[in-house]
């Protein structure tokens, strides 16, 4: 085995053998293409359970009542459900999709927490039928109709309110949620989370537990957390007076990871420090005792995890301005860098430690111009039939990918110690015609 290049990228487990090819989870990644086929999405379970463990150790170690809550927007299937359940996590969903996915991988509905600004009156009879543990109310209309809901079933439902703490976390302005000018949450500057907070402590199916809020993503800063719950744990203070006895509270996630080896996210001992700390101080300056405290990781769990793979079709050199190489793949299973500007790096999986010689653009196959993966990308020398892997691409990628172009959605294998199970299969042409009516 050789040194891995771009390491910091790549799941835990990876190496380079003596064939010169990316072995992840003890299976190479060359042999894993030729019998599951690509795009392929690879889950090292490895590194997920150090990524569940060292958020869960890093914030139980400061302050032993956290519960940690798996984002499943950031990406879930059954099998990872069950698997990330293992690992005692509990989820957070924002749709009754992904509620029910939970249900259906066996996982105790009152681990669960329902956040979302939309959320339909379906979706709510459906979380209080099923015993949901908690819904994060995110506007007058879904307090009402929640307490109405959970009025006919003759239940009190458990809630936190989502408030706004207009702060900002100096990302991406499409992925920023916490400010004034945002979809989500009871903005605190405008007197409408005092308004959320007296209408939920007033509501007779309703048991106002705490206050959430939710900055972003990813964040590689520590001072937007600190200065958001400092601001937070004010309000909480000053709405006692009202009613509210804050027994849960949620700073959210938003945590970061490297995409490039430029990137450097802070380790999950920071982001501990910053949000246990200055939420311990203002308990004490205000005088409240300390909430169970609910943290949300999703990116940084499932993010570092999965590793996509392609393989390399047509070539295209523009003498003189760049050079295409184009896979199969593209949008279709990862949109972050045309809808977000993401930006990824890549690797010859079956040249992985060969020198990185050639600048390229690695296209995807989709019928839009704007379908690139990575640009200026440096890597080895390429031919058709090479197999181009792409680091941290567990999150959001596999989640929001889509059958643009009747292109199937990709497998998706989970591998340890040398195994690979397959936990999503390739989606075939008759799976996306199979609802289809004449």
């Amino acid at each position: 085995m050789t040194a891995v290049p771009k390491a910091k990228l790549f799941p835990v487990s990876t190496q380079v053998n003596d064939r010169d090819h990316l072995v992840i989870g003890g299976c190479d990644l060359v042999d894993l293409a030729a019998e599951f086929g690509t795009p392929l999405y690879v889950f090292d379970e490895a590194t997920l359970r150090a990524q569940a463990e060292g958020f869960d150790g890093a914030f139980r170690s400061r302050y032993p009542d956290t519960k940690l809550l798996y984002a499943c927007k950031a990406f879930i299937n059954v099998a990872l459900a069950k698997l990330l359940y293992g690992y005692g996590l509990g989820f957070d969903v924002v749709s009754g999709g992904e509620l029910a996915l939970l249900r259906a991988a066996g996982v105790p509905l009152d681990d669960v927490y329902f956040h979302g600004n939309n959320k339909t009156p379906n979706e709510l009879a459906q979380a209080v039928g099923w015993r949901i543990g908690h819904v994060a109310i995110d506007s007058f209309h879904e307090l009402d109709l929640l307490d109405e809901i959970a009025g006919r079933a003759g239940v009190v439902q458990p809630v936190m309110i989502r408030v706004s703490p207009s702060t900002d976390p100096h990302t991406h302005r499409l992925t920023t949620t916490g400010v004034l000018d945002s979809k989500f949450g009871f903005p605190i500057e405008t007197g409408q989370a005092k308004e959320a907070v007296q209408r939920a402590v007033n509501a007779k199916n309703l048991d106002l537990e705490g206050l959430h809020f939710h900055l972003g993503s990813p964040i590689f800063e520590l001072e937007p957390y600190t200065e958001a719950v400092e601001r937070v744990m004010g309000f909480a203070s000053e709405m006692r007076e009202h009613g509210l006895e804050q027994r849960l509270f949620s700073p959210g996630g938003g945590f970061a990871i490297a995409y490039t080896e430029d990137d450097d996210p802070p380790p999950p001992s920071a982001y501990a420090e910053a949000i246990v700390g200055a939420t311990k101080r203002a308990c004490a300056d205000h005088g409240m005792p300390e909430p169970a405290l609910l943290i949300e990781p999703g990116r940084a769990i499932t993010g570092p995890a999965g590793v996509a793979v392609y393989t390399v079709g047509a070539i295209k050199d523009v003498p003189g301005v760049r050079t295409y190489v184009s896979v199969d793949g593209g949008m279709g299973d990862n949109i972050r860098p045309a809808l977000y500007g993401a930006r990824y790096e890549a690797l010859v999986a079956d040249a992985a430690s060969t020198p990185a010689t050639e600048t390229v653009t690695i296209a995807g196959k989709y019928c839009e111009s704007g379908d690139v993966l990575v640009h200026d990308a440096l890597i080895a020398p390429v031919r058709a039939g090479s197999l181009i892997a792409i680091p941290a691409s567990g999150a959001y990628a596999p989640a929001m990918a889509s059958t643009y172009n009747l292109n199937g959605r990709p497998a998706i294998v989970l591998v340890e110690r040398g195994e690979a199970t397959l936990i999503r299969r390739r989606e075939t042409y008759e799976d996306m015609m199979a609802q289809d009516v004449v």
